[in-house]
């Protein structure tokens, strides 16, 4: 990596600030360190000197043998994660015949059907070498149930699996409009998912939480901000009503 590191004002910057660096300040009590909890520096404790951030470019797109031979492309120019787009019937539930898809199939995001259209989108990829987002909400469940059945196939097991689901289905509910299930029944699916991955996939994020689509949809940045994190809490809230230990998924 680069020996000096500088702002764009090329004033230096150095690895780690403490109270010996500002008066009447205590890391400790108002900032707390790298690497450690609650995470406020990061969570590693070098961040980006220490390891390159993840390099994965959003691509899916009409079938999954089409993105599959993308990904492999992706990956030979040096990408190191991939990112999965999904089409709008796969992110609402629908398989690619039903007659409410015509016309979407494989726009913006590859139709995934059926296990085996995970199979294939991943054929050649060995899971336990890379690590995988995948923008879903409403079915998220089901998507993430598919991979980790395509990882077991290719003999590799869930707690070896890094990646991250999106699984933020409130701001369906605000902005983009892609929900299944009533509030209730897609909260208690979001926490079923902390319950399941903090036990058997430890090392998946299991929530993203987007603000973007909200202010896309007209929100204010400001809007935009105080949504994301009114999300945010009442995810956290829906966990603790369901008995789960809160860092059990941060």
């Amino acid at each position: 990596r680069k020996e000096k590191f500088v702002t764009g004002s090329s004033e230096p910057v150095e690895r780690l600030y403490t109270s010996l660096d500002l008066e009447d300040f205590d890391e400790n009590e108002q900032l707390g360190l790298p690497g450690e909890y609650p995470f406020t520096r990061g969570v590693q404790p070098t961040m980006y000197r220490g390891r390159f951030w993840t390099m994965r470019q959003y691509a899916g797109f009409a079938t999954a043998e089409e993105s599959n031979k993308r990904y492999k492309y992706l990956l030979e120019q040096g990408q190191t994660g991939l990112s999965v787009a999904f089409d709008l019937p796969t992110q609402i539930g629908y398989d690619s015949d039903h007659a409410l898809s015509e016309g979407e199939v494989g726009k913006v995001g590859v139709a995934i059907d059926s296990l085996k259209d995970m199979e294939i989108l991943f054929d050649g990829i060995p899971l336990d070498q890379v690590s995988t987002s995948m923008t879903i909400n409403a079915p998220a469940s089901v998507l993430l149930a598919m991979y980790i059945a395509v990882a077991e196939k290719q003999g590799v097991s869930s707690d070896q699996l890094r990646g991250t689901i999106q699984n933020d289905i409130l701001k369906e509910y605000i902005a983009r409009g892609t929900y299944i299930f009533p509030v209730e029944p897609s909260m208690r699916l979001i926490t079923n998912i902390f319950e399941y991955c903090s036990k058997e996939v430890p090392q998946w994020n299991t929530i993203s939480i987007s603000g973007y689509h909200i202010r896309e949809a007209g929100s204010s940045a400001v809007q935009e901000v105080a949504f994301t994190l009114a999300d945010g809490m009442a995810y956290v809230e829906a966990a603790i009503e369901a008995g789960l230990e809160v860092d059990s998924f941060a």
